[in-house]
């Protein structure tokens, strides 16, 4: 394999996951809570986010489009209840994997704060004879950016996108809009720095792969349907866009894991490359 391919399809899973989970912050509370906004709009997102983050998983559909190219798509499961983790299928070539794998689409995990990719055994190297290549989660957000994904304070989730959105110090309601056939309220946000929480250090640090989004604020919308859930959530940063449809809610699977005997770790030769320069 070659590692100049490493910083595309690395970090653009890591962004498509990042952008779309980790956004908000408990603790970024700003002018919102005092602004002379409608109790309405305060109370639906409210509600949305602890119904969301109540249910702890959500089986989605994510569009990473870069601005520079074919739109990624990861399709599969995401998972908030017991620490963050995702279970997703993705088209090879757009994530530019094709030297990895014959098959179409990469099935991709993150779980206990690393990546793992499903690939062919590669001939010789670290990946010689593994079917899966491991990337902790570190050698992408930098140390500082991981850590504030994994702990202080709580995990990553949509919800916690939609507390950002909650506490931002401009949110509008759109009305009604009918999204994948469901009925839903449409709500726009645009996010500073000063509102980014988690999203902030884990794109900005100066050992990040991902601090060149192009941008310091983020547009947020959220389309709110049924029983209070997301129907879907938007966000544009720079160049980048990152589009969640959400199909089903509570009830998936456990995500775990591969077998360590089958696994190739590539942390330290991810890190070694360059691909943090970003």
């Amino acid at each position: 394999m070659k590692l100049t391919y490493t910083a595309a399809w690395v970090g653009l899973t890591a962004a498509a996951m990042v952008a779309a989970t980790a956004c908000g912050s408990e603790g970024a509370k700003t002018a919102a809570e005092t602004a002379d906004k409608a109790d309405t709009i305060m109370a639906a997102l409210s509600r949305a986010t602890d119904r969301t983050e109540e249910l702890g998983s959500a089986e989605v559909r994510t569009t990473t489009d870069l601005g520079t190219g074919e739109p990624i798509s990861m399709d599969g499961t995401y998972s908030w209840g017991d620490g963050y983790a995702l279970d997703v299928e993705m088209d090879a070539e757009a994530a530019q994997m094709q030297e990895l794998t014959d098959s179409p689409t990469v099935r991709t995990l993150f779980v206990d704060g690393a990546y793992y990719y499903d690939i062919d055994p590669q001939p010789a190297g670290p990946l010689a004879g593994k079917e899966w290549m491991k990337i902790d989660g570190s050698a992408v957000f930098g140390e500082s950016g991981a850590a504030a994904m994994s702990g202080g304070g709580g995990g990553a989730s949509p919800a916690d996108s939609m507390k950002g959105l909650k506490y931002a110090s401009d949110v509008d309601d759109l009305g009604k809009e009918t999204v994948n056939g469901k009925t839903t309220t449409h709500y726009r946000a645009v996010l500073d720095q000063k509102d980014m929480g988690k999203f902030k250090e884990a794109f900005s640090g100066a050992d990040s792969m991902l601090n060149s989004t192009g941008s310091d604020s983020i547009t947020m919308d959220l389309w709110v349907g049924d029983k209070d859930l997301p129907v879907r959530l938007k966000q544009e940063f720079g160049a980048m866009t990152v589009t969640m449809d959400f199909d089903r809610f509570g009830a998936t699977k456990e995500i775990v894991a591969p077998p360590a005997g089958q696994t190739g770790d590539l942390t330290e030769e991810v890190k070694n490359s360059g691909a943090q320069q970003g």
